[in-house]
């Protein structure tokens, strides 16, 4: 399994999704690195439709989730169902027995939802009384969910949010990109059919992975991940607008997620090696949803974004 593969995927997500190149390419890199996404954006901007493209190219199941407050656990684990004819109890499996799972506007389930998946997304098997159940290999999360309209969400904890390899920020598209996205419309209106691409197989699938693992990382850009890793959490040494605005940095699950994920970026790019900017450009989307500013920093008007940059900007390239 070669990275031209996945370019066709990349073409094929292509075709329905305008000017959000940087999603697509994170969702491929989360894909190849056997993680969970979350994908923040304001309504409108092909989020849901980015994921549902490329479930339509993978070999496996889909199923879409719109959370809401009044979702249960067993909504998405399942549930025991007793049958008279055999006087026992049988399990019928719920959405997240499924190889692909959307879960729309995941801040909006209660938080016995929100554990119920915990458990899948980080023990890739889930719990029905004294039983526990195994996921499928192809098992991933891709969740969404908006920026504003904070009436009836729910904020996700932080150990949930550590099991997201990557959280993505989806902006609005460029004003070339938004004609480009009315030329879309029109012309699939006039020709509705789109070629759609032969799925990729799970066998193919698996067989990329392990060839992402032996993309070569110098043992001194391992080195250079984890100082970017522990700068976030102690950064009085580099900077110290950097150690005013920290509370929390990131744990080593940031250490492990930016390895896979520059492996995975430096395969799809067709590299044989990885480079610091492959580190530096996936960086962000691992350490956003990891890392707790300080109250000093909300008062500054500083985000996570800015003190990523600004981290990346005084950790020393090898």
């Amino acid at each position: 399994m070669d990275a031209m593969h996945f370019s066709g995927l990349r073409e094929h997500i292509g075709q329905h999704i305008i000017g959000q190149q940087h999603l697509v390419t994170s969702i491929l890199v989360c894909l190849l690195s056997d993680g969970h996404m979350l994908v923040e954006g304001m309504p409108g901007l092909a989020k849901t439709t980015a994921i549902k493209t490329l479930a339509g190219a993978i070999e496996g199941d889909f199923h879409r989730i719109q959370f809401t407050p009044d979702l249960l656990p067993a909504d998405l684990i399942g549930t025991d169902i007793y049958q008279h004819e055999k006087g026992d109890f049988i399990f019928r499996q719920g959405p997240l027995f499924h190889n692909i799972l959307l879960a729309d506007e995941i801040n909006r389930a209660p938080p016995k939802v929100q554990s119920a998946l915990l458990e899948a997304m980080a023990e890739r098997q889930i719990t029905v009384g004294q039983t526990s159940y195994i996921l499928p290999p192809l098992f991933m999360v891709l969740a969404t969910q908006n920026p504003v309209e904070h009436e009836g969400t729910y904020t996700l904890p932080e150990a949930q949010l550590d099991r997201f390899l990557l959280h993505v920020v989806v902006d609005y598209p460029s004003r070339e990109e938004e004609l480009q996205i009315l030329d879309l419309i029109d012309n699939e209106i006039q020709q509705p059919s789109l070629v759609n691409m032969q799925p990729i197989t799970q066998a193919d699938l698996f067989a990329a992975r392990e060839a992402v693992m032996q993309v070569y990382l110098d043992a001194k850009l391992k080195e250079y991940i984890i100082d970017i890793v522990r700068a976030s959490r102690n950064p009085q040494n580099l900077d110290a607008d950097l150690h005013r605005w920290i509370r929390f940095g990131a744990s080593p699950r940031a250490s492990i997620a930016m390895t896979r994920c520059a492996r995975a970026l430096a395969w799809l790019q067709g590299d044989n090696y990885v480079s610091p900017e492959h580190i530096q450009a996936v960086a962000p989307d691992i350490l956003r949803h990891r890392i707790l500013l300080s109250f000093e920093a909300e008062a500054d008007g500083i985000h996570a974004d800015d003190f990523i940059q600004r981290l990346l900007a005084v950790v020393a390239i090898p």
